[in-house]
């Protein structure tokens, strides 16, 4: 059970894999298009992240014979329930960042948390 409590927190602590699902869960992408929109990550990591995640059967890939080859990803049924519960977490950040930030502040500060 260790084993596997580890797997899913290296799923959902890898900040590449957060973002792919994210954006798959809207449409589904080509890889360039996901590399587009994630602009920070390099190509070897956006190859690496969907392997992963295609491998944990979180994500599809289809590939079409066209010159070059035309490869599409997007999010299985059990790639839509985790998205899903990142979509929570995701819209508990935004509603509790100002918090976080401050008690950042108070804690650098030196002060005691309330």
């Amino acid at each position: 059970m260790d084993g596997f409590l580890t797997a899913v927190h290296n799923r959902i602590g890898d900040k590449w894999a957060v973002l792919i699902l994210i954006l798959l869960e809207q449409e589904t992408l080509r890889f360039n298009e996901l590399r587009r929109r994630i602009d920070s990550i390099s190509q070897k990591m956006l190859s690496q992240t969907l392997k992963s995640l295609e491998r944990d059967g979180l994500i599809s890939r289809r590939a079409f014979a066209t010159v070059p080859v035309t490869v599409e990803y997007a999010l299985t049924p059990l790639g839509r329930t985790l998205a899903s519960t990142v979509q929570a977490l995701t819209q508990w950040a935004e509603a509790h960042i100002g918090e976080v930030e401050e008690a950042q502040r108070r804690y650098d500060r030196g002060e005691v948390a309330a």
